[in-house]
């Protein structure tokens, strides 16, 4: 009797064993998976109905099926649908826009996706998963108006360019170049005008840019902007390394970055420290210095940049530095500033007021103010003995910042004068030169004014 009893309590923990074993199988098997499909489609809620709508769905049990429809007010069309024999783990589809729409009225119109999973949860019947889109119909490209432009660029310098963009979806618009360099704009006067300062890097043979404006709907407009191209020869200086040097000043350095320790060998160590420190630097450099402001100007007045009273250049802007060590090449650099001395820890006072950006210690530029004039031109002070500004300082023309100095990258007391436009290093005896600005700076701006003052 008791054999039985014990035989019928064993057999109900076995059924109870199954049921639980049963349920957590159902719960954990990617077969019995719960969660609904995924539906993805980017889009700012606009269509141009030219190009199509990208879309993507899966499914982590596999998809059964999909189906997209299209309904406006005159009509309600199957875009696309698929039934899969077998279980697909995602599709990506580009949605076509039918015919019929490009003539309807409609300002708007709605997207319908929906998708079944092969799960065999709910009673085999799966997950489903239905989305709406609503998408305003936008066929306008926008509108680019190249109002004026600097006559010309040089190799290693600066052009400025004032144009006007016209969207009731405008989504974003910049300054194009060949080389993947994207310059951006400030508003400028009146509304859906912009003015903005572009760069012609040294390193670059050729310039050419165009202004590309597009709005939510993805259209796009571009439009050329004139530029005659002046060819620029920049100085090639071929350096020999002596063993003073590298037991000197480069190891002096090498102490100081964490890039040369461990490095005993002296050419290595001028290796590390004239590319990959420097790239350090100049990348620091080119972050702080890309930035625009985006409040609305109406002017743009420099004066002369003359930061050293009685400077004397002692090395130019562009000079491609050639190295060599027994009579072999070993590095290369890009003089990117032009070098002034005058008396040792001379007073450094800008002739331009601005927000100082930077004042702090750079590697190789040692010392380094740098101070924003707004537009994105920027102008840098290397190799100061002491800084008398800080982050934040709104100085007046003729502020006196810092003084020269030796530290750094520096073998005797001077001054590294660099201006840059949106991080690109340009030639500042451009911004030196009062012809200049005026021909490329103030007469465009004001010529500018004039034709925007007849269209309002």
């Amino acid at each position: 009797m008791r054999r039985k009893e014990n035989g019928a309590l064993y057999g109900m923990f076995f059924i109870i064993a199954m049921i639980i074993g049963g349920a957590l199988y159902v719960y954990s098997s990617a077969t019995f998976e719960r969660e609904s499909p995924e539906i993805v489609m980017p889009n700012d809620g606009y269509w141009n109905l030219k190009d199509p709508l990208q879309l993507s769905i899966g499914d982590r049990s596999g998809l059964k099926s999909y189906k997209v429809t299209l309904k406006t007010s005159a009509e309600e069309s199957v875009l696309s649908h698929e039934q899969f024999l077998e279980p697909k783990g995602s599709v990506t589809l580009k949605i076509e826009s039918p015919k019929s729409v490009f003539t309807m009225k409609d300002k708007e119109l709605k997207i319908t996706v929906e998708a079944q999973d092969a799960s065999r949860w709910n009673f085999f019947q799966g997950n489903g998963l239905k989305r709406e889109y609503t998408l305003k119909i936008d066929k306008k490209k926008p509108i680019v108006n190249i109002i004026s432009n600097s006559y010309k660029i040089s190799k290693g310098g600066s052009a400025l360019i004032i144009f006007k963009v016209e969207d009731e979806n405008l989504k974003d618009f910049y300054i194009q170049t060949n080389f993947d360099k994207k310059f951006s704009a400030q508003p400028f006067y009146k509304e859906g005008y912009y003015v903005a300062l572009v760069a012609w890097p040294t390193t670059e043979p050729n310039f050419k840019v165009t202004v590309v404006a597009q709005d939510h709907a993805q259209n796009a407009t571009q439009a050329y902007v004139p530029l005659y191209l002046n060819e620029k020869n920049y100085k090639i200086s071929n350096i020999k390394l002596n063993d003073g040097f590298l037991k000197g000043k480069i190891a002096e350095l090498a102490e100081e970055f964490d890039e040369t320790q461990g490095v005993f060998d002296p050419i290595e160590q001028f290796k590390i420290i004239n590319e990959k420190v420097r790239m350090k630097n100049e990348a620091l450099i080119h972050e702080i210095t890309s930035k625009v402001p985006k409040t609305m100007v109406d002017d743009f007045r420099i004066n002369k940049m003359y930061p050293l009273r009685n400077g004397a250049v002692v090395a130019y802007f562009g000079d491609h530095r050639i190295y060599s060590y027994n009579a072999k090449d070993v590095s290369e650099s890009y003089h990117m500033g032009l070098d002034l001395a005058s008396n040792a820890q001379a007073e450094i006072r800008p002739q331009n007021g601005g927000e100082v950006v930077y004042a702090d210690y750079n590697g190789l530029y040692g010392n380094m103010p740098i101070i924003s004039h707004g537009l994105g031109l920027y102008t840098l002070y290397g190799h100061c003995s002491s800084i008398n500004v800080h982050v934040g300082d709104i100085i007046q023309p003729g502020t006196h910042i810092a003084n020269t100095g030796k530290s750094g990258y520096a073998m005797g007391d001077h001054l590294h004068f660099g201006v840059l436009v949106q991080g690109v290093e340009v030639h500042p005896a451009e911004w030196m030169d009062g012809d200049w600005m005026r021909l490329n700076i103030t007469d465009v701006i004001k010529s500018a004014k004039e034709i925007i003052d007849k269209k309002v």
